[in-house]
């Protein structure tokens, strides 16, 4: 089964549905800068576009552009900024 979330006024927007491997989502960011916060293990997979965060504990911010990916502990918040349309696929544990 779906489910559809919307944030941020609709500026970020995800499907989320079951895999073999436990839950995801897939969705699309719009430009803006967002924090997003975490409840649990994500593993983030960028599938077009750029995401560029400020991972936990660093000041510096890192661009994952499509075809990388980051981890985020359960818990744990990351800010995100997006320049043009972005697309991902998580992974949640």
């Amino acid at each position: 089964m779906l489910s559809t979330n919307t944030y941020f006024d609709g500026k970020v927007v995800s499907i989320a549905f079951e895999t073999p491997e436990g839950p995801a989502t897939s969705g699309v960011m719009l430009p803006g800068e967002f924090t997003f916060g975490t409840s649990q293990n994500e593993r983030m997979i960028m599938t077009a576009g750029q995401l560029t965060v400020r991972l936990p504990g660093q000041d510096d911010w890192t661009a994952f552009p499509a075809g990388t990916e980051f981890n985020i502990t359960a818990g744990d918040s990351f800010d995100a900024r997006i320049e043009t349309p972005t697309a991902y696929l998580c992974y949640y544990s």
